[in-house]
This record gives C-alpha cells, sequence and structure tokens, in this order.
C-alpha cells in the first residue's frame, strides 16, 4: 500500500480515496434505510417511530468514536505520509483500546438508562415500551458497531478505503438478510419484532469484523491484527494526550450535535407519533446527502494529514479547493434527486398519505442547505489536518446552541413544526461564514507542522 502520488492530479487522488467511502456511506444509509422500510411496511408506522427515537441517542455514543477516530486519523495520516508504519500501529493500537472502553462504558450505561433517556425525550407514550425494548437489545450491541466504525476510520488514515468498503458489503448482506427473518420467523428463526434489526446488525458486524482480520492478515496490511498490531493495544498515554487533543474537540462538536437531535427530536415529540415517523423518516434521506458530505470533508483532512507528514504543505491550498469543487457536483447532485424523488422515497417508509405529505414538506425546507454544511466541514477538515480543531469547534458549537436550537424553539412557535426544520438552514450559514473568516483571517498564516 503506498501513499497517494504526488504526480497524479489531485482530483483523481480524491475521488479513488472518496468514491469507495461514499459508496461505504451508501451502503450504511441503505441498510438502515432498508431496515426501516421493513420495520414500517411489516410492522407499521408506531414500530417505526419507536425506532426512529433511538437514532439520537445510538449517534450520542458513536460521536465519541468518530472523534477518536478523526484525532488517531489525523496522527496516522500524518505519519503514513512521513512512511513510519511502526508508529502507524502505536496509534492505531492505543486508539482501539480506549474504543472498546467507551463501547462497554455505553453498553451499560445505555441499557441501565434507556427507558429515562426515551421519557425525558417525550417519545410519545403509544410507542415507548417498544422503544425501551428496542433500545436495550441496541445498547448492548453497540460495542460491537463502535469497533467496527472506529477501525474503519483508522484504515482510512493509511488511504485504505477499499477494505472498509468490503467489509460493508458483507455487514449489510449479513443484516439486510436476516432482518425480514427475524421479523417473520422464517427457516426456524425466533420472531424478534422490533428488535430484529438490532440482532441483525450485530449479526453483520460480527461476520464483517472476521472477514475483515482475514483479509487485512492475508494482504500483509500495515493494520492487519497480528502479534505486532496485538502488541500496540495499550493506553500510551503520550500518543492518546496527541489523539485526544485532536479528537476530543471532534468528539464534543459531535456529541454536542447530537444533544441538538435530542432537543430537536422532543421539540418534535410533542406533535405527535405521525410527526416521529415523519422526523425518522427524514432523517434517512439527509443521511444520504449529508454523510458523502462529510466524507469529502475527512477525504480533504486525510490527505492534508498526510502532505503535511510529507513536507508537501503547498499541496493544501489545492487540496481545499478539490475538495469544495466535488461537494458542489456530488452533495449537489444529490441534492437534485433528493428534490425530484422525494415523494417516492418516502413513501418507502411511511404508509400513510398524510405523514409521506408531512415528511415531505419538510424535507424540502431543509434539504438545500446541506451544500452548505458540505462547505464548513471541508474547511473544517483541512485546518483538522494540522491539528487545528478548538476554533473550528466552538464555532460549530456555539452555531447548534447559540443559533440553531434558540431558532428552533422560536421558529416551531411561530410556524409550527415546519419551523423546527428552518433553524438548519439558519445554523449551516453561520457555521459556513464563520469558519471561512478563520480560515482566511488566522489558520492561512499560522506554521504548520508535524504532530509526531
Amino acid at each position: 500500500m503506498q501513499t497517494p502520488s504526488v504526480t497524479k492530479p489531485l482530483w483523481q487522488t480524491y475521488l479513488l480515496f472518496l468514491a469507495p467511502m461514499v459508496l461505504s456511506n451508501f451502503l450504511q444509509s441503505m441498510s438502515g434505510t432498508v431496515n426501516s422500510i421493513y420495520i414500517g411496511q411489516m410492522l407499521g408506522t408506531q414500530a417505526l417511530a419507536a425506532v426512529s427515537g433511538m437514532f439520537p441517542v445510538v449517534f450520542f455514543f458513536i460521536a465519541l468514536v468518530i472523534g477518536l477516530g478523526a484525532g488517531a486519523g489525523v496522527l496516522i495520516g500524518q505519519a503514513w505520509g512521513a512512511r513510519e508504519p511502526h508508529m502507524v500501529k502505536a496509534i492505531a493500537g492505543a486508539t482501539l483500546l480506549l474504543g472498546v472502553l467507551i463501547g462497554l462504558v455505553a453498553a451499560v450505561l445505555g441499557s441501565v438508562f434507556a427507558r429515562q433517556a426515551l421519557t425525558g425525550l417525550g417519545t410519545p407514550a403509544d410507542v415507548l415500551d417498544d422503544a425501551v425494548a428496542y433500545a436495550h437489545v441496541m445498547m448492548w450491541i453497540l460495542p460491537s458497531l463502535l469497533v467496527f466504525v472506529l477501525f474503519t476510520q483508522l484504515l482510512r488514515g493509511v488511504s485504505d478505503t477499499v477494505s472498509p468498503l468490503l467489509a460493508l458489503v458483507v455487514s449489510t448482506c449479513v443484516g439486510l438478510a436476516l432482518t425480514p427473518a427475524f421479523i417473520r420467523g422464517w427457516f426456524g428463526l425466533p420472531q424478534l419484532g422490533i428488535q430484529s434489526a438490532a440482532y441483525a446488525g450485530l449479526a453483520g458486524n460480527l461476520a464483517a469484523m472476521a472477514w475483515l482480520a482475514w483479509r487485512l492478515i492475508r494482504k500483509n496490511h500495515p493494520l492487519a491484527p497480528d502479534r505486532e498490531f496485538f502488541a500496540a493495544l495499550r493506553l500510551d498515554r503520550v500518543i492518546l494526550g496527541k489523539v485526544l487533543r485532536i479528537g476530543l474537540p471532534t468528539g464534543v462538536q459531535m456529541i454536542v450535535l447530537s444533544l441538538s437531535e435530542l432537543v430537536i427530536l422532543a421539540l418534535v415529540n410533542q406533535h405527535s407519533s405521525q410527526a416521529t415517523a415523519a422526523y425518522g423518516a427524514v432523517t434517512q434521506i439527509v443521511n444520504y446527502v449529508q454523510f458523502p458530505a462529510l466524507s469529502i470533508a475527512i477525504t480533504a483532512s486525510i490527505l492534508g494529514a498526510q502532505a503535511i507528514g510529507a513536507g508537501q504543505l503547498e499541496r493544501m491550498g489545492p487540496i481545499l479547493r478539490t475538495g469544495l469543487l466535488i461537494n458542489v457536483c456530488l452533495t449537489g447532485g444529490l441534492i437534485v434527486l433528493g428534490y425530484l424523488l422525494s415523494h417516492w422515497l418516502l413513501g418507502l417508509f411511511l404508509t400513510e398519505d398524510s405523514t409521506r405529505a408531512m415528511a415531505e414538506h419538510l424535507l424540502h425546507i431543509m434539504l438545500w442547505s446541506l451544500l452548505l454544511f458540505g462547505f464548513q466541514a471541508i474547511i473544517g477538515g483541512i485546518m483538522r489536518a494540522s491539528g487545528t480543531v478548538l476554533v473550528p469547534v466552538v464555532i460549530a458549537i456555539v452555531c447548534v446552541v447559540g443559533v440553531q436550537l434558540p431558532a428552533a424553539y422560536w421558529l416551531d412557535g411561530q410556524f409550527g413544526l415546519q419551523g423546527v426544520w428552518m433553524a438548519f438552514p439558519v445554523a449551516y450559514l453561520g457555521m459556513l461564514v464563520l469558519q471561512t473568516l478563520y480560515y482566511k483571517l488566522v489558520w492561512q498564516h499560522q506554521k504548520i507542522e508535524r504532530l509526531v
């Protein structure tokens, strides 16, 4: 496995890195989408509402791991750009062990306090028991999910986006085959009802991780789970200090975003279980656009980190400009498709015409603003490649806590449910303006140095 060639056109390097990641995001979103279709069509709208209530709760814990992966990815990218594979293993081992510990803590706390959390969110009474039952299972399978998510992030630090994609193919195929089988009790399997998707997801994750270990060992991959890799599974304070310096602010940002989603969900829940189901369906569509935009930002960050590690600082500007252009083409194209196909797409999850009409209106209000979200994420990703994360994170948090949530409450009072969705474009525009100003006025004038 080689570091990206400096002679290859940058857009080709971007697309070779980005294409498998976007396909991975598509598979992740498709898996959630098809499971939601299974639940909505085979178990009903109330079951979909119960499962939808868990989206922000699960994301809360995933946010911590995403932060760790972001910090480790920058360090691994710089070490890989400097051609130091021993440091790559050391960073990955320390980060992965910490991720395992987070997963175990999440499983215990999440399962113990599931009912209290869902009640506090205002989950409608008619779906609360089902939501709690689903939450208990989901929390106990969370450690395997977190380890899988974190390890795929680490692989991307060495420019390997193909292995995570293939592992997701395994996970998705197993999960999607088992979910309806568990719902209906096919082939002598138990009928698990609303918990079917969670158990199927666990089987898919375990199968994918086993296959991934086999592939990496066979290819003598720098992150193969061999004796040297397991020897690196220790909580190295120096390495974790650097990982947390970058990753903790990113994790805090993700947590604030997840908390804001909890507040948004609580606002939505006040309007009825029909509104909760519409929220779940809209979230599915938004994921297809938002995750590719985030993938472009991750690509910019990793390529930037590798350029810094290789001492090629002159590539930072072109990496940013290429990322912004790809955001226009890819994210913009997905937004257009989202508007054109919204009625049909939402009908995949929602069988009631009134609920589908509600969801379509809400989607149309905020979908366009994901282009702005992508721009600001890419600018933040470039700055994160150098270890600059604190101010970009503060900007994002201020825009969420100080702009989006107050706007959501006020607009909810003025316009009802649709007002909640109007707050998203306002927040994303604020993020873009402030991130751009900081990049232009401060970051570009700072000295950039290797972190490892």
